[in-house]
């Protein structure tokens, strides 16, 4: 018996390139989404989730607006997400003004602050895994 062509189809693309995922907890809801990212921006998903995951043991990860976010435990809020952009990925620090540095982009929301990732972007990861480390130390941000 022939193989059936298999009926998956590939994320919808929004605005920005950023991909369509279905709301749902877990890791695999967000490798779908990083999956599903185009070009160079999939291997800064890649590297954000696999970073984020060796800084903090267990984070508890879920796809909620169509961006991976990322907190310490369910039910306990929201330290970071990432979103697709036209030109690059924005890294949102949800807690981000009490960070130190502060990271650079500012937010509408109070506290928020993010991180541009551009094609030429070089990803200090060590800046990255600092702020992470103290992100999940702060209360999470219930949205």
């Amino acid at each position: 018996m022939p193989a059936k062509p298999s009926t998956t189809a590939a994320p919808k693309l929004l605005s920005g390139g950023n991909p369509q995922i279905a709301k749902g907890d877990g890791d695999g809801p967000v490798q779908a989404y990083i999956a599903a990212m185009t070009g160079w921006k999939r291997a800064f998903g890649e590297q954000l989730d696999a970073l984020i995951t060796e800084a903090v043991p267990g984070v508890h990860k879920a796809v909620r607006w169509n961006s991976p976010m990322y907190g310490v435990g369910e039910g306990q809020g929201w330290f970071l997400s990432f979103h697709c952009c036209t030109r690059y990925i924005k890294v949102a620090l949800f807690q981000g003004t009490l960070l130190k540095p502060e990271p650079p982009e500012p937010s509408r929301q109070a506290t928020t602050r993010y991180l541009h990732l551009y094609e030429e972007s070089v990803l200090d990861r060590a800046q990255l895994v600092d702020w992470v480390q103290q992100a999940c130390a702060l209360p999470g941000v219930r949205l």
